[in-house]
């Protein structure tokens, strides 16, 4: 279930190829829903990407004093 299923809606536009939208109607695909769904898992990647590339400086110097000291209190592990 999206997290945005009581957000309030919008109309809007989309242009679909025909044969795919005749397939979605053939197999009773709420149109509205999947495009709903597949925005929110395009948008979600977008941020996941942004982030780690805002981020990467951060983690490259994270992984580098790992790879040098090990890691932060490593001696407690159990595994």
């Amino acid at each position: 279930m999206s997290t945005h299923a009581a957000a309030p809606k919008k109309t809007t536009s989309v242009s679909l190829a025909e044969p795919l939208l005749a397939q979605a109607k053939v197999l009773g695909i709420n149109v509205s829903q999947a495009a709903e769904e597949g925005v929110a898992a395009a948008v979600a990647r977008r941020w996941r990407e942004q982030w780690l590339q805002e981020n990467a400086a951060a983690i490259q110097s994270y992984n580098e004093f790992v790879e040098e000291h090990g890691m932060v209190l490593e001696k407690y592990r159990l595994f």
